[in-house]
């Protein structure tokens, strides 16, 4: 069977990718770290896998069990995994909130400058003056070298014990919509209570997200378990399509990020 049918044409790469690990853990015997993967491939790590290879074993660490990002490990079933496995450092900052504003997006553009990819960074926490990014074992040391400013603030970034990341639990708000289409733009409109214009607007302008990545098609379809994001107004996810109405609409169940 085509495993490639069940999944969205853009995301075909990366189920390359994963082909490629599981058959290399088949042939090596040693398990596989990955790099950080946002949800949605966590999900297709976990659908891959499933119960075709009934010889291989997941885990997924991203610092707490409220992280958002992870670093995914495949390994024979009889493999012992730890924590240390994972290769995971918390770096920790402060700084004066008071004179300085520092937001998650600063940060990650900070991270991004110094010419490291996104997929070695984790989750970035900014709260009450203090600073928590996860990142790979392998670029701490370039890391803990050379961020040290952020928006021209100086920062002095140390290690920490993985037991000292701020967990901050998620609160999803679901409710039940009906829609006209499993369009991208009808559901923005039903999700965040805005008008069809607006949602095409968005859109248009790029501002909404589909499991992380740009979305710019109103019509583009939308499937369970879809993440999505629409800048300066939160996050949001499919959790379900509950079937049609008499009037072949959709019956839709979704939440809101509180």
């Amino acid at each position: 069977m085509d495993i490639y049918q069940h999944f969205r044409k853009e995301e075909h790469p990366f189920i390359d990718k994963v082909l490629s690990w599981i058959d290399q853990v088949e042939k090596t015997f040693q398990y596989k770290v990955t790099d950080f993967l946002d949800p949605r491939e966590q999900q297709i790590v976990a659908m891959l896998i499933g119960t075709s290879h009934e010889e291989l074993k997941i885990y997924q660490n991203g610092g707490s069990e409220f992280t958002e990002r992870k670093r995914v490990i495949i390994a024979p079933f009889y493999e012992e995994v730890t924590d240390e496995s994972f290769q995971l450092i918390l770096m920790q900052a402060t700084y004066h909130e008071k004179f300085v504003t520092i937001t998650h997006g600063d940060v990650m553009g900070a991270f991004l400058s110094l010419g490291i990819k996104r997929k070695k960074l984790g989750d970035i926490l900014v709260e009450n003056g203090t600073i928590q990014i996860v990142v790979a074992e392998e670029i701490a040391a370039y890391v803990f070298a050379n961020l040290t400013a952020i928006k021209k603030t100086k920062i002095k970034l140390e290690e920490k014990p993985l037991i000292s990341i701020i967990k901050k639990e998620t609160e999803w708000i679901e409710s039940d919509q009906t829609v006209s289409a499993l369009r991208l733009d009808a559901v923005l409109k039903a999700i965040y209570n805005i008008s069809r214009k607006d949602a095409s607007e968005y859109i248009a302008k790029r501002y909404v997200k589909v499991n992380f990545r740009v979305v710019d098609d109103g019509k583009f379809l939308l499937a369970e378990g879809d993440m999505l994001s629409l800048r300066g107004k939160g996050r949001s996810k499919l959790i379900s399509i509950n079937g049609l109405t008499k009037k072949d609409k959709h019956r839709i169940t979704t939440a809101i990020l509180n």
